[in-house]
């Protein structure tokens, strides 16, 4: 049974007014591995799976990961938070293991490029090294990078991709390829039970204030009175997920029939222009930034939106975060952690 999400309340950490998925319940704990676990989505993942009565190891190396996503977990005695990093073997004894490890905006990412490939490759290396021994089952979080610049629109699993295996996106792009390839190399000849997501532009709190993603750009650029900078002329499109639709979305996958392997997108399927985009948190924030424009970055992709029916067919998942309301948390939150709006008392210990 898979069950979708609401927010239920507007804080830092977003908690889900259903808990009671099946493969998910205290009554079947299970030792879980999560890399990258302090990372924005790796942070929500791991609350999500101590709030389901399981065991976490949160796995990091903090190069974008930050202790302070993690720090509200830290007196739970079923988190263990690790500092490593995955292009090192790591020895543990779990169950599942979420592989989350790599930056994933391209700031980030282009700033160390061979650390990046090294990360997506010699961890996905040893990620399945692991789960070979230990008979773990493991997911990796690949990304709609994958396709590239796509000529074909929405993207299906079943495209090959637009990629530029030499461009300054490559690093990210052609690494987190073969790690996809390590992993369904490591299922047809070792038999390691996988999963893999592709998973398209995600949203919500814990993100860096300056990773140079466009939901972050823009807040943080409306809330302190800067120019909301467009790259291109603003035509082209995104799809934006709130964080804890992704987080359902990949536990449903992790949980879905030993069968199906992916690779599966995850991702919201409405589509938005840049301008659409900056004009919206222009009127959530009430900022009178003005729009200024900037040369379209290399290999950039033009469109991108998911076709998700096959998450739809397989796990029965569709998010449920409109843009403008996951908007209004993620902008609580930057609000809070650039120091702009004192948090409510009893948000105090998830923003210390």
């Amino acid at each position: 049974m898979f069950i979708r999400t609401r927010l239920v309340r507007s804080t830092a950490e977003v908690h889900l007014s259903k808990l009671e998925v099946n493969e998910m319940s205290s009554d079947n704990p299970k030792r879980i591995l999560v890399t990258g676990g302090a990372g924005f989505v790796g942070s929500h993942l791991c609350e999500r799976l101590l709030t389901a009565g399981h065991e976490v190891i949160c796995l990091d190396n903090f190069h974008t990961g930050s202790k302070a996503n993690v720090a509200h977990l830290r007196a739970n005695r079923n988190f263990e938070l690790v500092r490593h990093d995955v292009t090192e073997p790591y020895v543990a004894q779990v169950d599942e293991i979420f592989n989350l490890a790599c930056p994933a905006s391209p700031i980030h990412y282009q700033s160390d490029p061979i650390h990046t490939i090294k990360t997506s490759v010699l961890g996905a290396l040893n990620v399945l090294g692991l789960a070979r021994r230990t008979g773990a089952k493991t997911l990796l979080a690949s990304t709609s990078e994958v396709y590239g610049d796509p000529d074909v629109h929405p993207q299906r699993e079943d495209y090959w991709g637009n990629v530029n295996p030499n461009g300054t996106r490559a690093c990210y792009d052609e690494g987190k390829r073969t790690a996809e390839a390590l992993y369904f190399d490591y299922h047809r000849r070792h038999g390691v039970p996988i999963k893999v997501a592709r998973i398209f532009n995600t949203y919500g709190p814990h993100m860096h204030a300056n990773d140079g993603r466009v939901v972050s750009n823009f807040i943080v650029q409306a809330l302190t009175g800067q120019p909301i900078t467009i790259f291109g002329e603003g035509t082209q499109t995104r799809s934006f997920c709130y964080v804890t639709d992704l987080i359902e979305g990949l536990i449903g996958l992790m949980n879905s029939p030993a069968d199906f392997l992916g690779p599966l997108n995850l991702g919201n399927p409405s589509e938005f222009t840049m301008i659409e985009l900056a004009e919206l948190v222009l009127k959530l924030t009430g900022s009178r930034s003005r729009l200024i424009y900037r040369s379209l970055p290399a290999d950039d992709p033009k469109r991108r939106r998911p076709d998700i029916s096959l998450a739809q067919k397989q796990l029965g998942w569709v998010p449920s975060i409109p843009l403008e309301e996951g908007l209004k948390h993620t902008i609580a939150y930057f609000e809070r952690t650039l120091g702009l709006k004192s948090p409510p008392a009893h948000l105090e210990r998830i923003v210390a």
